[in-house]
């Protein structure tokens, strides 16, 4: 503990008054405050955000409400750039984290390849055309250790598919959506599969998700229904899914600006998200993350340049980011993820690297 010692010299014998004493002390503990605020301001790597309230006559005791009501520190933990030849990241665009081997996958869109790091972010593996993947967009790993990966036409495969590798990274197969009824011209986009090895699948401009059966043959369509404003209720366009530890499903709509939550067995529970360009709003949702240490859900809004955090019952807490090129400043990111450490992962995809954050409450 620093301790603020007040010395005088006495070149007279008269006291100096006690009002002079205390104005002494004053300067003094103002001088130590201004330098600790220097000393913080200096720490380029942390930025400080407000949360959505910080009146405290709107604060409850409740964890929800505690989170949302306290500023949160974000600090640059490590940035992910090059593999492990040293060749750059090209528009890094989606994420994923295996729970079980507590690795990290990027979908490096500009190289047309997949690389996998290590938990602290040591560049392990490339997966590239050698393994059949030429132009991947989304990814997921299935209880068993198979990796599926979401491919647009490229220039030896025509078709758009879903690439199946084994857990030593072999090609197994390629998952089609021809013959099915409304699919011929599905694009899959997005992966998320759930302890049972059912895939839900997200595609480019489609309404709903497609749910396909763990052996990849197709079972049925999970379809929301909302509506924009006061316009007409329609379904409503998927662009990611995710799926939490206890099985519920999250679906990301980016032009409704809107998450629908389910459950385990697809039965709807709520949906929140506000379609708008402020704070607490979502313009160009991508991606979203779901936190189970935490207790948040983590969307990515690629228009604003930001990260939206809300709780388990969709109350927004806080957001982070913004456009810039420093740390902790993001340009048109299209993924989020959280690794088995609770560290937030941005696709910080115009920028060309992953940032790999911490988050803390003050």
């Amino acid at each position: 503990m620093n301790k603020l010692i007040i010395s005088s010299c006495n070149h007279s014998s008269k006291r100096i008054p006690g009002l002079w004493i205390i104005l002494v002390t004053c300067i003094s503990l103002f001088g130590l405050w201004l330098s600790v605020q220097c000393s913080a301001a200096g720490q380029t790597t942390d930025i400080v955000h407000e949360s959505a309230s910080t009146d405290p006559s709107k604060q409850s005791v409740s964890d929800t409400e505690a989170d949302q009501s306290k500023p949160k520190k974000i600090t640059c933990l490590s940035i992910i750039w090059e593999d492990y030849q040293g060749k750059k990241l090209s528009y890094p665009s989606k994420l994923f984290v295996d729970s079980v081997k507590k690795e990290i996958y990027i979908t490096d869109s500009g190289n047309g390849r997949i690389l996998v790091y290590t938990y602290d972010f040591y560049p392990l593996l490339c997966i590239d055309k050698l393994d059949g993947i030429e132009s991947p967009i989304g990814l997921a790993v299935d209880p068993e250790g198979y990796l599926f990966v979401a491919q647009s036409a490229g220039s030896k495969q025509k078709i758009a598919r879903i690439s199946v590798l084994s857990p030593s990274l072999k090609w197994k197969k390629d998952i089609f959506f021809e013959g099915v009824e409304g699919l011929d011209s599905f694009n899959p986009k997005n992966i998320a599969i759930n302890k049972a090895g059912r895939l839900y699948v997200a595609g480019s401009n489609f309404c709903g998700v497609v749910v396909l059966n763990k052996d990849g043959t197709f079972s049925h369509l999970l379809s929301p229904v909302d509506s924009l404003g006061t316009g007409e209720e329609q379904k409503a366009t998927i662009c990611d899914a995710e799926i939490n530890s206890s099985g519920r499903i999250y679906l990301l709509s980016e032009d409704m600006g809107r998450i629908y939550v389910y459950d385990d067995k697809e039965n709807f529970l709520f949906k929140f998200g506000i379609k708008g360009g402020s704070s607490g709003k979502l313009s160009r949702p991508r991606g979203l993350a779901v936190d189970d240490l935490s207790k948040r859900i983590y969307v990515i809004d690629y228009m604003r340049h930001t990260a939206n955090a809300y709780s388990e019952d969709g109350r927004f807490l806080f957001e982070f980011g913004g456009r810039g090129w420093g740390k902790g400043w993001l340009q048109y990111p299209c993924d989020i993820a959280v690794d088995t450490s609770g560290n937030v992962l941005i696709a910080d995809t115009f920028n060309q690297r992953v940032q790999v954050l911490k988050i803390e409450t003050l």
